[in-house]
């Protein structure tokens, strides 16, 4: 049979100056798989794992959610800005793109593509263009 473990919570001042007294683990009516001294100097519990007990107050958790929420926000505040910036500058591309094409300056005009003439000496009528002689 496996022996039970248990430790010892000494007792602490909690975040209210208040005297709590020590207390082993697991606690009467507790888990009973709750067998570690859990928590911060000023905060104590019973608990399964053995790497939870901080040597620092609890408002130093606080401290680090309070760094954690300002770091996100500023994260936050900065891709917020991205996307604005993104969005402005492909509405300006947009907008300023002209409507038609380019103007080159060269104005296209319709060829002639069948100049008719007739020869007075044959009566054989020729088109220039086309290279070939109709009858």
């Amino acid at each position: 049979p496996s022996e039970a473990c248990s430790a010892e919570c000494s007792s602490y001042l909690n975040a209210d100056k208040v005297l709590v007294n020590g207390f082993s683990c697991p606690r009467a009516g507790g888990d009973a798989r709750a067998v570690y001294c859990c928590g911060f100097q000023d905060v104590k519990y019973c608990c399964d794992d053995p790497h939870s007990f901080f040597p620092y107050e609890h408002s130093y958790m606080w401290w680090l959610s309070v760094g954690a929420l300002v770091g996100l926000s500023i994260a936050a505040v900065v891709l917020f800005a991205f996307i604005i910036t993104v969005c402005v500058l492909c509405y300006l591309f947009i907008s300023t793109k002209p409507r038609s094409k380019l103007d080159t300056g060269l104005h296209l005009q319709m060829a002639v593509a069948e100049r008719s003439f007739c020869s007075k000496s044959t009566g054989v009528r020729s088109q220039s263009w086309s290279g070939s002689r109709h009858g």
